[in-house]
This record gives C-alpha cells, sequence and structure tokens, in this order.
C-alpha cells in the first residue's frame, strides 16, 4: 500500500537526444528525448549514465527501452531507461577516420606576389561550380620553401601529395579521387 507508482507498460521509444540533464557532468539522472508529441525527460539507471553521456552527443537518433510507472496521487507518467541505443550508426571504433582532401596554399609574401591571392579565389571558385568545396579542407600555409616555382599549393589525397597544380587539374584529381572511393 505503501508503493505510490503504479507499473504500466514497457515501451519503446524512438527520438532525437537533446541532451542530459539533473546531477553533475557523467552522472547525469536524465535524458532529454525529442519525440513527435513533444519532448521527454527519461530517468537512467546508474550503471548507464556515465558511459552514455560520454558516448552520445546531442541531436543524435536513439531508441529507448524502458518501464513507465505512474505516480497513483499526481497521474503524471515517469519513464526509466534499461537500454538506449543509437539508431542507424556503426560503433565509433569501426569508423573508419574520416580524411577529407587537404589543399594547402602559400600565404606568404613571394607567392601572394606572384598571383597566390589569384590561385586561391580561382581554386575556391573552380571548386565551388563542380560542389565540391565542402570535400576539401583548404588550409593557408607559410612558406613552403619551393619560392622559384610561386605561387605554390599542394593537393593531399591519403598519402599522395600534388605540387603546382591548376585549380580545373585539382578539382578533376578531386573528382576521379573521390568516385574511386565509393
Amino acid at each position: 500500500m505503501g508503493n505510490k507508482y503504479l507499473t504500466l507498460s514497457e515501451l519503446n521509444l524512438e527520438g532525437q537526444l537533446l541532451g542530459f540533464v539533473g546531477g553533475e557532468p557523467g552522472k547525469y539522472k536524465y535524458l532529454q528525448l525529442a519525440v513527435p508529441s513533444g519532448n521527454v525527460d527519461i530517468k537512467l539507471p546508474k550503471e548507464l549514465r556515465r558511459l552514455l553521456s560520454s558516448s552520445l552527443v546531442p541531436g543524435q537518433q536513439i531508441r529507448i527501452c524502458g518501464h513507465s510507472k505512474v505516480d497513483s496521487r499526481t497521474s503524471k507518467i515517469k519513464i526509466k531507461a534499461y537500454r538506449v541505443t543509437p539508431i542507424d550508426v556503426c560503433p565509433k571504433q569501426d569508423l573508419p577516420p574520416e580524411t577529407k582532401a587537404r589543399i594547402m596554399v602559400c600565404q606568404k609574401g613571394g607567392c601572394l606576389k606572384r598571383g597566390g591571392k589569384g590561385l586561391l579565389s580561382d581554386l575556391e571558385k573552380t571548386l565551388c561550380e563542380r560542389g565540391l568545396l565542402d570535400k576539401v579542407t583548404i588550409e593557408h600555409t607559410s612558406c613552403q620553401k619551393c619560392c622559384g616555382s610561386a605561387p605554390n599549393c599542394v593537393l593531399q589525397l591519403g598519402n599522395k601529395k600534388y605540387k603546382n597544380i591548376h585549380p580545373e587539374a585539382i578539382a578533376s584529381l578531386l573528382e576521379s579521387h573521390l568516385t574511386s572511393e565509393q
């Protein structure tokens, strides 16, 4: 008679993780989940708190298996999880490191005087036109010690490096590299 909670049912919820609340970092008591009907606070068992707060990130889609209980006095429903799993995601240790192509463009005096700014703008324009700008990282570097062939630009695709090539050639190399990966 002293138990004010009545067990309703076992449930499975899927939604987007909004974040963790209650308690100190690494020991959060609840997670907040966005579901189509609104936001839900779900209590986490002690053994899952530290693991989940370090392995899940807000915005991630997750599945919750748990129990729902209703407070017989206030009619509020409480949900306690016993299993939390990411949806459609491989475990982190199995993911290959994401390697973007790198383009390193010298931005020191000699290269700038010999067309370094123009090379950089032509490169960005060409990559943007071909839809490749988000597939590469463009880095502004200091002197690459090849001042005689200025302006200097290096394209790095995996372990291969291509030096002093035209923006159109860079775009073509990137396209062929990206299609061969898939």
